[in-house]
């Protein structure tokens, strides 16, 4: 039995370490090209770098106009994430603690929202917005992210709301607190780990997404970061070291923040799954 248990931990230990080289390697693929000239990206994309040179983020960071677009991606990112936080919470608390059919209702139907893909919508909701000249316009993204998000983050917060004892916001309302004082003092402060992982997920989506910035902002200065990187691509041709170094440029700040708060995704997640 104790050769068995070896044997099948060191299975493990392969099949982890296999998975993990697969999702390693498109990221190294990238850092290694991003110091490489074109030439030699195109002559032999997997080599070494033959010296380690700065050009490539130097100029991509020139042409990206990278502080205005990482402070349009900074702002997007942090207003949509607020406001989808505070309003699914608020939501999902008055599913919880209002049970009525309506409210069941309203519920079962924005989880089954998350099954419509954004492709099959995307069309009507450009021709429809852009009617009402309301296109090229960040508040509008911020509002599309809003809706977008908020079906999964209420679903989430709802299963972690439900576990909280009703008994603590009877003593607040006792001593004289209202509904809404008692969500924001009482039940809020409790749903930091759930709200942590929306956190982190929801930037991470809303920092990297391309398809809807490109629907809705065209004027070169609300560009974010993905959209930047995609103007490296020419009619003809495309210029792979600039694009590597974009890429490395687009990365690294939302990697940094997933490396601080990989420990609240887990944290949420187990607490989720057990409540």
């Amino acid at each position: 039995m104790k050769n068995k248990s070896q044997i099948a931990e060191k299975i493990k230990t392969i099949v982890m370490t296999l998975i993990l080289a697969l999702y390693i390697v498109p990221f190294l693929f990238v850092l290694l090209n991003s110091f490489k000239s074109r030439t030699d990206i195109l002559t032999n994309p997997i080599q070494l770098p033959k010296s380690i040179s700065l050009l490539n983020y130097a100029e991509a960071y020139e042409k990206m106009n990278f502080i205005k677009s990482i402070s349009n991606s900074f702002m997007i990112t942090l207003a949509s994430v607020l406001i989808i936080i505070l309003f699914s919470a608020m939501t999902a608390y008055y599913f919880v603690r209002v049970k009525t059919r309506f409210n069941n209702f309203m519920f079962i139907l924005m989880v089954t929202s998350m099954i419509i893909p954004f492709q099959g919508i995307m069309i009507p909701l450009v021709t429809i917005y852009g009617g009402l000249g309301l296109l090229n316009s960040q508040a509008t993204l911020v509002f599309m992210y809003l809706g977008f998000g908020s079906s999964l983050a209420v679903f989430m917060y709802h299963g972690f709301i439900k576990n909280i004892p009703l008994e603590l916001e009877e003593a607040a309302m006792i001593d004289g607190a209202t509904r809404f004082r008692t969500f924001l003092t009482i039940v809020f402060p409790l749903l930091k780990p759930i709200t942590m992982t929306i956190v982190t997920l929801d930037v991470l989506w809303i920092w990297n997404d391309f398809l809807l910035p490109s629907l809705v902002l065209m004027q070169a200065d609300m560009r974010t970061l993905p959209l930047s990187t995609f103007y490296f691509f020419d009619t003809y041709t495309v210029d792979y070291g600039l694009l590597m170094a974009g890429l490395m440029l687009t990365i690294i700040p939302v990697l940094i923040l997933y490396l601080f708060l990989q420990k609240h995704i887990i944290a949420g997640v187990l607490q989720g799954s057990i409540k």
